[in-house]
């Protein structure tokens, strides 16, 4: 296991602390919450918990989730969750987040809104102090005329592309939508008002800005597992 992976799973694992049975849990997607969801999944079978269900932010999750014996719920069966979590590509010191990177950020966040606690885990490498400077800002946008609203993405001070996969076609989502990458030279100004913008958009359907949403952030690097409670 490289570094940072294994500081992935030390944040995963923190974050089980705070899962009791019972509880009715948010389910991320990426690579820090295959780590969460395999250990979740290692306890339940050890009884050292007992009746925890997820909602899955991706198939992908629920497949793995499935794999580990983790049951499956939907929030049509459980209007409140208890707690989510899930990973972020971008972590600034107020809480606010980038994600998105694993093409999940539209059933992450509607799932996340859900829930009384937000907890992101991930390895100390995705804290910074803007938003935007580490990588692209993902938009998810609608298939048809893709090309007008990347765009239009271009006119926010950004350079905009297409999301591309390997083999020249448009990356598609679990939604059946497509995705732009944002990329800012110095990083995002001011990520609320840029929100807004992207939010009164159509054709826009989602963005990887979540702002003001995590209650707490845990990650782990080589100085050890450090938590941090967010004031939204």
């Amino acid at each position: 296991m490289t570094p940072e992976n294994d500081y992935k799973k030390q944040a995963a694992v923190q974050a089980l602390e705070l899962v009791r049975s019972g509880m009715v849990l948010g389910l991320g997607s990426g690579s820090t919450i295959a780590h969460f969801i395999d250990e979740l999944g290692a306890r339940l079978r050890s009884g050292q918990l007992q009746r925890v269900c997820g909602v899955p932010t991706s198939v992908e999750t629920a497949q793995r989730a499935t794999a580990a014996g983790i049951a499956l719920t939907t929030l049509a069966a459980h209007a409140q969750l208890e707690l989510a979590v899930d990973g972020a590509d971008e972590i600034d010191a107020q809480c606010n987040l980038i994600k998105g990177l694993g093409r999940c950020m539209l059933r992450e966040k509607v799932v996340v809104q859900h829930a009384l606690q937000f907890v992101v885990v991930a390895d100390d490498s995705k804290r910074v102090g803007r938003l935007g400077t580490r990588g692209p800002l993902p938009v998810e946008i609608l298939p048809f005329e893709a090309g007008a609203h990347v765009r239009w993405l271009g006119t926010l001070g950004c350079r905009a592309e297409l999301w591309l996969a390997a083999d020249g076609t448009p990356l598609v989502t679990d939604n059946g939508n497509q995705l732009a990458k944002c990329w800012f030279t110095d990083g995002i100004g001011d990520p609320w008002a840029l929100a807004l913008q992207l939010q009164a958009r159509a054709g826009i359907v989602e963005h990887g800005l979540f702002l003001g949403m995590a209650t707490q952030v845990i990650t782990a690097g080589a100085g050890g597992v450090r938590s941090q409670r967010c004031t939204g």
